[in-house]
């Protein structure tokens, strides 16, 4: 069987169908359509059919999809035998995050990596927790963010999760809020001190969302803003209250942060590589030194172990 169409096989499974892998493989569409017509001669049974105006991969193609999991995970393997381990520590890696990881990440991966023979091509990724995982197509570490305790991409085929850091989540109030005041916030505040707060929340889809939810019943969303920054300011100037992580929102002047009291609400923050990629010297290098530098903001803090993926 031809690497190329296998290639193209898994891509169809990650991105959903064939204009989306091709997108990723640098390809046409047709070309696409090509590979698995010749995979289908090859295997002598359907490996797709149609649904609606989709495809989608069969059973059989599905297993045949895992099987190229482990042959693309054999040929990086043997590239990797025949490289010097020194010099393939050095090289390309792209990297992405959701906005507010990247600046909680990127800035102290970068100046750890500098002048190291690693070459680190960064870009911001914020998108629904659904869509994290098909990201690791195109670019080599995809730093993602999901709700504690949700599973999203975990099980995901092909992909590999390394665990970075759990983020709590406080309730952001301005300064001038009576909850704010050291006799009465100090220690922190439970869901039901902030029931009937007005709040300023993220987008549907994204993890803080899920998270306000499952603290605060039926909450009162006011405002829908997925940049901290502005949220921070809406805060602060008396707009509303906002569950907000930790360690990148914790420096505002007109703001103060409220642990949760009686409830564990945070975020865990992962990286997501292909299982082949993981396998690249210099990958390795760079999932090292993000874990790194993980424990060093968090203050040495275990990750949450990913939850596991759910029987077959």
């Amino acid at each position: 069987m031809d690497v190329r169409a296998l290639e193209a096989l898994r891509a169809v499974r990650s991105q959903g169908g064939v204009t989306r892998a091709a997108a990723v493989l640098h390809l046409t569409p047709s070309a696409v359509s090509q590979h698995l017509a010749s995979l289908t001669r090859t295997a002598g049974v359907p490996l797709t059919e149609r649904v609606g105006r989709g495809l989608r991969l069969t059973d059989a193609g599905l297993a045949l999809a895992a099987a190229a999991d482990d042959v693309a995970v054999a040929l990086e393997r043997a590239r990797g035998a025949v490289r010097d381990q020194q010099q393939a520590a050095t090289g390309l890696v792209r990297v992405s995050a959701f906005s507010s990881g990247a600046e909680l990440l990127l800035p102290g991966l970068l100046t750890r990596l500098a002048g190291s023979g690693v070459e680190v091509e960064v870009t911001d990724e914020d998108v629904p927790l659904d869509d994290f995982a098909p990201l690791t197509d195109r670019l080599d570490v995809v730093i993602a963010h999901r709700p504690e305790g949700e599973r999203a991409w975990v099980g995901s085929p092909g992909v590999r999760v390394v665990p970075l850091l759990r983020e709590p989540l406080d309730v952001a109030v301005p300064t001038a809020h009576p909850l704010a005041r050291p006799s009465t916030g100090s220690a922190g505040v439970t869901p039901a001190d902030v029931a009937r707060e007005r709040w300023i929340s993220v987008k549907e889809g994204f993890p803080v969302a899920e998270v306000l939810r499952a603290v605060v019943d039926d909450p009162r969303v006011v405002s829908r803003v997925n940049d901290f920054h502005v949220v921070l300011e809406l805060v602060a100037a008396g707009h509303g209250a906002a569950l907000l992580p930790r360690y990148t929102c914790g420096r505002h002047p007109g703001v103060r942060l409220l642990p949760l009291l009686g409830v564990r609400a945070g975020r865990q923050v992962d990286a997501l590589v292909r299982a082949e990629v993981a396998e690249r010297p210099v990958v390795q290098r760079v999932l090292s030194e993000l874990t790194a530098l993980a424990r060093e903001v968090t203050g040495g803090a275990a990750p949450s172990t990913p939850p596991p993926a759910p029987p077959q």
